[in-house]
């Protein structure tokens, strides 16, 4: 049982560790066109992100989600991940990333001990990946899911973000992908976060749009899969692959959240849809060594986490932060 109870009785058993806020994608929901990163003696060292890790799973998190940015872009990721797969307590090891450096990296991620994966794929359609990624190429990607999968990951999840008018037309097509390689996909409403205007706001496009879609070719039961996260999972008869939908703006998931955020400069965000966050990196930086202070200050933090969130409220304060500086 997890010691990091906050004040509506919500146990947070889940970390979302970010590793960096770089990335060689510069995706529309993601990033702004020319983000400017922060300079590298900001960014928690590996023995800081493990130094924190411990601490959350001593005081009971059994769920470490490694995120950026791109964490395959920080070259130590791989000894990251052998770090913490070898602390006492942490049942699940996962990572969120673009899929283009998986080629390489897919075999000894696996071999050090990483769980599961979180691939993001918005379309099938090279030049649309190109613009929606303002950079990526599709093949690369794809190359590298299929890595994953020789690599022996089994439990692979597809993240897709659907924009009404960009890619809206795909959704069929994106879990036939998925049917034809045995992975899981979920589809997730675009976080409301960065500078939001009528551009972003006209091409939202809810979860119930999307399984409306998916519901003229296939017959979706729901599924009693859960991952820790906030999807929502269906199956199809004919197959096993489990859809999901994240629903940020429609679907408030906020009276069971069990997790918290901590980004690469060491913020812990007790919310996505908040700026309220404690400075984990002095902590760590004025006392080192002393985990207990560190405890202390979690624990401290957890007492500020908000009952939810606000996102599709209009009077409230948009976030302006961006998605690669939260960590995903």
């Amino acid at each position: 049982m997890s010691q990091i109870i906050d004040q509506f009785n919500r146990s947070v058993e889940y970390l979302r560790l970010s590793v960096t806020d770089r990335c060689d994608f510069r995706c529309v929901y993601c990033m702004s066109e020319d983000p400017e990163f922060l300079p590298r003696d900001h960014v928690l060292s590996l023995e800081e992100l493990s130094w924190i890790a411990q601490a959350f799973t001593e005081m009971g998190v059994k769920k470490i989600r490694l995120t950026g940015g791109e964490p395959l872009v920080r070259s130590d990721c791989d000894h990251l991940v052998a770090s913490l797969g070898k602390l006492p307590g942490l049942e699940d090891l996962s990572m969120t990333t673009n899929g283009s450096r998986l080629s390489k990296l897919a075999q000894p991620l696996f071999d050090s001990g990483l769980k599961r994966l979180n691939i993001s794929l918005d379309t099938l359609n090279p030049e649309l990946f190109t613009q929606l990624t303002r950079n990526g190429k599709l093949e690369r990607v794809v190359a590298g899911i299929d890595a994953a999968i020789a690599a022996g990951f089994t439990k692979i999840k597809i993240n897709a973000v659907i924009l009404r008018g960009q890619n809206d037309h795909e959704v069929i097509d994106l879990v036939n992908f998925c049917r034809e390689r045995n992975l899981d996909i979920a589809f997730i409403e675009e976080m409301p976060l960065g500078v939001m205007d009528e551009r972003k706001q006209s091409r939202h496009c809810s979860s119930a749009e999307v399984r409306e879609i998916i519901e003229q070719a296939y017959t979706l039961v729901p599924s009693s899969k859960r991952t820790g996260g906030p999807a929502r999972y269906y199956q199809m008869p004919d197959s096993q692959t489990h859809i999901g939908f994240i629903s940020p703006h429609s679907n408030n998931f906020c009276h069971e959240c069990n997790r918290v955020r901590v980004t690469v400069e060491g913020r812990l965000l007790l919310c996505l849809g908040n700026e309220n966050s404690v400075d984990l990196k002095t902590i760590v930086r004025e006392h080192p060594g002393d985990i207990d202070k560190l405890k202390q200050a979690i624990l401290e933090g957890i007492k500020r986490k908000p009952k939810e969130h606000h996102f599709g409220k209009t009077d409230e304060v948009q976030v302006l932060r961006f998605m690669n500086a939260t960590g995903g």
